[in-house]
């Protein structure tokens, strides 16, 4: 289970402000860009899971993920989420034709998405997805990640930090942004149901 505060800014100038507040505190910035797939009929996305191929970094590296049963109240969202790496070649290959993912027998995702879901001979289409462009930072035993997400509709900005102690990480988060001055509500969908959608949240 993943659980992590989720705090959504308004916009580029409350991103930027607390880009500029974290700075001395920032270790690396990643370049992702994220795919999902459903099977033709949407076995996936109705039983309220997504797999995702995200690449880093140019295709440094390629990561495979399921995630399901998501729920978010309060800014806070816990998600069952399982990840495994992919040879970013065989993640661009998958993208361009779905069904080689069903190629990849060593593959727990795979097992779970065939036997699971019943997409064995059902065929997978790609989505499509968005760009993102995350700050990781490191401030008071937090790992904070300032995220740039990039929709073909709009631009959405958020802060998120994975925790054991969200409530206590949650209220970390909401001082340093009311100390400084900076907006925010709780988020209260994933970046996959704004893509869904095809509009931000207002």
């Amino acid at each position: 289970m993943e659980v992590e505060v989720k705090l959504r800014l308004p916009s580029s100038a409350a991103h930027e402000r607390l880009s500029t507040v974290l700075s001395s505190y920032h270790r690396r910035t990643h370049f992702q860009e994220n795919l999902f797939f459903d099977g033709l009929n949407a076995e996936l996305s109705s039983n309220f899971a997504a797999l995702r191929i995200r690449f880093y970094d140019l295709d440094s590296l390629c990561i495979l993920s399921l995630k399901s049963k998501p729920q978010i109240s309060g800014g806070i969202s816990r998600i069952e989420e399982q990840e495994e790496p992919l040879d970013p070649t065989v993640g661009r290959q998958c993208a361009a034709e779905p069904w080689r993912l069903f190629g990849i027998q060593t593959s727990d995702i795979i097992r779970r998405v065939k036997e699971e879901f019943g997409l064995g001979e059902k065929g997978l289409v790609c989505l499509g997805g968005f760009r993102n462009v995350r700050g990781v930072y490191e401030w008071k035993g937090l790992k904070l990640e300032l995220d740039e997400s990039q929709f073909s509709f709009g631009t959405c900005y958020e802060i998120e930090c994975e925790s054991s102690e969200p409530e206590i990480a949650k209220d970390l988060l909401e001082g340093l942004l009311k100390s400084n001055g900076i907006e925010y509500k709780y988020s209260e969908e994933s970046k996959f149901a704004i893509f869904r959608a095809g509009k931000l949240p207002s």
